[in-house]
């Protein structure tokens, strides 16, 4: 993965609008938290191959990282946190927010076929 440029990410949004995808979204401090603090509280929240469509994609520049954000007819689907991208071979959109150790602390994904498990 590579550090987003808004420009090139929102391009890669931008080309999914308006047709049926497929979405990743999954967040977590999960084990981490765990490993350092006994007493910490674990939070995550994880959703594969739901088949959505967005009219409008915005990806906004938060200072250390990006939020992004995908309107769909009755809501949207938010990340927070976004730092990394990637297109991969099979044209899945990947984008991921890392914390100071690289560990993943928030995904989202868009594909136009179903996520492998």
């Amino acid at each position: 993965m590579k550090a987003i440029e808004l420009d090139e990410v929102q391009k890669a949004l931008d080309q999914y609008s308006n047709r049926d995808v497929y979405i990743h979204l999954e967040t977590t401090n999960g084990a981490y938290a765990k490993h350092f603090d006994r007493n910490a509280y674990n939070v995550g929240a994880f959703i594969r191959n739901a088949e959505v469509r967005y009219t409008r994609a915005k990806l906004v520049d938060a200072g250390d990282a990006f939020r992004v954000g995908l309107k769909m007819d009755k809501g949207w689907i938010y990340a927070e946190g976004v730092t990394d991208w990637e297109l991969n071979e099979d044209g899945q959109l990947l984008m991921a927010g890392h914390d100071s150790e690289g560990r993943v602390m928030v995904a989202l994904q868009i594909s136009e076929n179903p996520f492998r498990y």
